[in-house]
């Protein structure tokens, strides 16, 4: 017997890497599921799979999430389905070479289903659940949003919004019964690479993790409590150091009145 769900997890990306694999985690932990990706063949596969190993639900979406009608299919599961308790916020992709060097076009398309597509996605999941009480949201970024100058700075700012908005969102859902994780990973051993036309072979081996490990120590992180995880950051005390004194300077980013420096000086 499968035993009662927990609910419904909606994830995003899921055909294959960290979206599969928190597929596989979730339905373990006792959840039915709503698979979203492009690859319906995948989606079918990894759907048998699931629920032969774990008896659990497995529905299957295709969806291109740079499509507006398409996402907006996912938003109606998420904001109207009762069923519905979460949302693993994963679709991504990267593109390779800097603003000088990279297709344009691709860069566009990145941001429609970097920073667009998980905008609706999030509004339409904290809607649901704010109005039932209840819910999980689960944001994937990179920790590429704390080193733009390490990548592509348009993916590193695809990932920054994510973050930022993650905070916002903790912020304005606190009271409403509905959890927000964002979660940093570094370099893993996904896919992306591949159609970034990148060799993640090349990366120095102690630099990447693989996607089975960063789901698991990212789920850790949400059992533990953890409104950011960082996967690979061996100390959360330098991610307090880092907070601090971001949370330090607000007090003075609005002011009456220009810095000292940069007032014109009067002759003597």
């Amino acid at each position: 017997m499968s035993g009662s769900s927990k609910g419904k997890v909606v994830v995003t990306g899921a055909s294959a890497g960290i979206g599969a694999v928190y597929a596989d985690r979730l339905a373990k932990r006792g959840y039915d599921l709503v698979l979203v990706a492009r690859n319906e063949e995948r989606l079918k596969e990894l759907a048998a799979r699931i629920t032969a190993e774990t008896g659990r639900k497995v529905e299957v979406v295709k969806a291109d999430l740079t499509s507006k009608a398409d996402t907006a299919r996912v938003e109606a599961v998420l904001r109207n389905d009762p069923d519905v308790t979460g949302l693993v916020n994963n679709a991504g992709m990267g593109v390779q070479g800097t603003i000088l060097e990279a297709d344009v076009e691709k860069l566009d398309t990145m941001i429609q289903l970097n920073v667009t597509a998980p905008t609706r996605l999030a509004s339409a999941a904290a809607a649901g659940f704010a109005s039932r009480g209840n819910g999980t949201i689960i944001n994937i970024a990179s920790v590429l949003a704390l080193a733009p100058e390490l990548f592509n700075g348009v993916y590193s700012g695809t990932k920054a919004y994510v973050l930022n908005l993650t905070k916002s969102m903790q912020r304005e859902l606190a009271d409403k019964g509905v959890r927000v994780q964002a979660v940093l990973p570094g370099a893993t051993r996904t896919e992306i690479w591949e159609r970034a036309g990148i060799d993640v072979e090349e990366f120095p081996a102690e630099m990447v993790m693989g996607v089975d490990e960063m789901v698991d120590a990212a789920l850790s992180g949400l059992d533990q409590g953890e409104p950011i995880t960082v996967p690979p950051l061996p100390d959360m005390k330098d991610w307090d150091a880092y907070e601090g004194a971001r949370l330090a300077l607000q007090p003075n980013l609005s002011r009456q009145h220009a810095a000292e420096r940069y007032r014109s000086k009067q002759a003597a």
